[in-house]
């Protein structure tokens, strides 16, 4: 016992060395950077590191994804270099607390593998998809790049990529035994909840009835349930 607990705060001082590296490239504000580590602390003791490493992928795909074709989107108005705490919540509180509750519970398991590979999907579908000449979800007339609700087939085809290395990622790291089932869950759960984002943008986002976090929040709860069902 006490042997685990010394190797999870090995984990935290690992986990504190990340922040600081995070913050220091501007990736996350100091808020964002905060907000990331205590959600990172609780779920190392209460589901383990390995369950914290998913969602670091996701982070590292997004930082990636973030950084294609940086000039561009600056030129757009559209570069999101730095993120806060409000994105850092609405993207990952919902795998948080699957992960905080779910310990090996399978339907919550799936829940978290979905909310992340929804999250996964769409920031890298919003991210590298805005490259290509976009379409309002609900028209499809074209619109231009970073339009609420725009989605394009790159942005799908990036978007369904990055479920599925979420989904193989947690069999990996044996959060889930079933490769297969990893992969369908994440996959499945990832393509709706980006879709989901996408309506939201198009019919609510827009019309300023909602904002960006709230069309993330609710598009992860979204992959979320997608993943609890994908289990049964």
């Amino acid at each position: 016992m006490e042997e685990t607990l010394m190797i999870n705060w090995g984990y935290v001082i690992l986990l504190l060395v990340v922040g600081a590296f995070t913050y220091n490239r501007k990736a996350l504000d100091l808020w964002g950077t905060l907000a990331m580590i205590i959600m990172g602390i609780i779920i190392i003791f209460s589901a383990g590191i390995n369950w914290l490493l998913l969602i670091l992928i996701f982070l590292i795909l997004s930082l990636i994804a973030t950084r294609q074709s940086k000039y561009y989107k600056q030129n757009l108005g559209i570069y999101e270099g730095k993120r806060t705490a409000k994105n850092v919540i609405s993207n990952g509180v919902v795998a948080f607390i699957m992960a905080a509750f779910g310990g090996y519970y399978l339907p919550l398991v799936g829940g978290f593998i979905g909310a992340i590979a929804t999250a996964t999907a769409d920031t890298l579908a919003s991210e590298i998809g805005i490259l290509q000449k976009p379409r309002l979800i609900t028209t499809m007339r074209k619109v231009a790049p970073g339009t609420d609700g725009a989605v394009s087939v790159l942005g799908t085809v990036v978007g369904i990529i990055g479920a599925a290395i979420i989904g193989f990622s947690a069999f990996l790291l044996g959060i889930i035994s079933d490769p297969i089932l990893s992969l369908k869950i994440a996959v499945i759960s990832g393509t709706i909840g980006c879709f989901m984002d996408s309506i939201l943008g198009a019919v609510f986002e827009r019309r300023n009835f909602i904002n960006n976090e709230h069309v993330n929040l609710l598009a992860t709860i979204t992959g979320a349930i997608i993943g609890i069902i994908s289990t049964l």
